[in-house]
């Protein structure tokens, strides 16, 4: 986000002890020490744009780049292994399934005919081809405290917490978290507005006087320097361009930067517009439905990218599937964590916090249409109907299906604050054995590992995966870099699928198992905030950062029991 490009948030990290070992007939694990993975020389130089864009694929241990060691994995362990192809869902904003990178790589359902209106397959759901959209035309939605202040003010309103027990004061009490919540989000917001859309204003104004002063469209901070200004306007914007350019990323022009602020500008207006107004009720005058009547599931529509034609709300959803399965052999764009693999497209995200109903069908459509691995690249901090989605989730176990999800991207300490879908409350033991949370690495090896907007918990985050400028598809076959940890899920979803593709007779329980165990460790002590004293395996489950070399070497030797 150009919030942290402007303010320069730091991001914490570590080293690493890595699982290394030969793939032959027998292969073994080998344990190297992790005094020794922990002198790695640091990578000093910038990556490369190659290396960035590839980043969460690279190996550790051969160029010291903390990426899952992906394509070693295919290069040395799976060239000439044959695979059966794994459903993966994606339930997220929407899917532009006609992607260049995702072509051949969308699930279809085969029982269904395409558009005669009827539901063939006797799912409920009408011609859903391709999966299915809990959305049907929305596409901005409040956040969940709103709903919960909204739907709530008659009931307690100007009351006080005695007045009520038992399950009705733990309601009161989430209506008045809720309206704290409104209260501080909206104070925030507004500050960040009054902070960054005069400094916009004055950006525009400072890059059109730099670009007629120099000639050029990507000038540099030197080129600004050499200007001799005629009035105070122009040596104020002169002093402003020098002082901000080393804001400017790698690869952008400063007019990249503007546009970077607007886009962050735009998104703050609608959060004040849309995610906390209260008068929006999209779910009744676009969808005509019930959000709290589960038992009505007929609703929404196949249009698995959305009602915008230019797809720009699918742009989440696309990137997502493009880092699970992205065609890796076609020489376009990017190659997926997962060859053998088909995306089912779920729409159920939207602009705004999604609901509690579309997320539990989401998870039932997608179990109940074959899909062996669930990425849930999303989350809030309220839930007025969270045990419909546990519920959902502990179906998903019993159909032994893999839900990977992302922890969140505000820095807190998920075992003292709940993030909705959990499979866990704060310390509270788990309700199955399906459900992996995902924190998310940067691509510094060393202390600029771990993200500094992740999510972290030594109870209820299970492991990290790269999650910092990661390259994928974007709709209309683009292509962009994003971060969060919605990019950290999915390339343990990637994992997830490559075991379950080759190793078909792991349950979800051992994958999950496998991914945990098999990631890299270490000692080295990482800041979370203005906090040094924490190491990085107290920060989750595992301790432990994803790796696919190392997972397909222990599912291989766990593989070998069903031989």
């Amino acid at each position: 986000m150009i919030i942290n490009q402007i303010l320069k948030r730091s991001i914490i990290g570590a080293s690493s002890l890595l699982l290394v070992g030969c793939f032959s007939s027998a292969p073994t694990l080998v344990d190297i020490p992790e005094e020794n993975i922990d002198k790695l020389p640091l990578k000093i130089e910038e990556l490369s744009e190659y290396q960035l864009k590839n980043w969460n694929h690279a190996d550790l241990s051969l160029d010291t780049i903390p990426g899952m060691s992906v394509d070693r994995a295919y290069d040395e362990l799976l060239k000439h292994r044959k695979s059966n192809t794994v459903i993966v869902a994606v339930v997220d904003s929407g899917i532009d399934i006609n992607h260049e990178d995702l072509k051949g790589k969308i699930w279809t359902n085969k029982k269904e005919k395409p558009n005669n209106g009827i539901d063939d397959d006797r799912n409920g759901y009408v011609d859903d081809v391709h999966g299915w959209n809990f959305l049907g035309n929305i596409v901005g939605e409040n956040m969940e405290f709103i709903r919960i202040i909204r739907d709530n003010k008659a009931r307690f309103e100007g009351k006080d917490a005695s007045a009520f027990s038992g399950k009705e004061k733990e309601a009161f009490q989430v209506y008045q978290a809720a309206k704290q919540e409104y209260n501080t989000e909206v104070q925030e917001n507004q500050q960040k507005l009054n902070q960054y859309k005069p400094l916009l204003e004055k950006l525009k104004g400072a890059n059109k006087f730099a670009i007629e002063k120099t000639g050029k469209e990507n000038f540099t901070s030197k080129d600004v320097e050499a200007i001799t200004p005629k009035t105070q306007q122009e040596q104020e914007y002169q002093q402003m361009l020098v002082g901000l350019f080393p804001n400017v990323e790698k690869g952008q022009n400063f007019s990249d930067f503007v546009d970077s602020l607007a886009e962050y500008v735009d998104h703050l207006l609608e959060r004040k517009d849309i995610h906390f107004n209260f008068d929006l009720n999209a779910r009744k005058n676009k969808l005509g439905d019930n959000e709290n009547d589960i038992t009505k599931t007929s609703y929404g529509n196949n249009q698995v990218g959305g009602p915008d034609p230019k797809l720009e709300d699918a742009k989440h959803g696309t990137h997502v599937a493009g880092i699970i399965g992205a065609n890796r052999k076609n020489s376009k764009g990017i190659r997926g964590v997962a060859q053998n693999v088909k995306i089912m497209p779920v729409r159920a995200v939207p602009n705004g916090d999604e609901y509690d109903k579309d997320i539990a069908l989401a998870i039932r459509y997608a179990v109940d249409n074959g899909a062996w691995v669930i990425n849930t690249s999303f989350g809030k901090y309220f839930s007025a109907n969270s045990e419909w989605v546990r519920d959902a989730i502990k179906y998903a176990a019993a159909k032994d299906v893999l839900i990977v999800n992302a922890a969140g991207n505000d820095a807190y300490n998920l075992d003292t604050k709940n993030v909705y879908p959990n499979d866990q409350t704060l310390t509270i033991p788990e309700i199955s054995d399906n459900f992996l949370t995902v924190g998310a690495l940067n691509y510094e090896y060393g202390t600029q590992l771990v993200a500094s907007f992740s999510n972290y918990g030594k109870g209820n985050v299970d492991v990290f995966a790269p999650g910092v400028k990661i390259y994928s598809t974007t709709p209309l076959n683009t292509y962009e870099f994003l971060q969060g940890t919605s990019m950290a899920a999915p390339a343990v979803a990637g994992v997830a699928a490559v075991l379950r593709a080759y190793f078909p007779l792991l349950s979800a329980k051992q994958v999950k198992q496998i991914i945990m165990e098999s990631g890299n460790d270490t000692a080295t002590n990482v800041s979370l905030g203005d906090d040094t004293k924490n190491t990085f395996r107290n920060i989750s489950k595992s301790g432990k950062m994803v790796n696919l070399y190392n997972a397909v070497i222990m599912a291989d030797r766990l593989g070998r029991h069903y031989k």
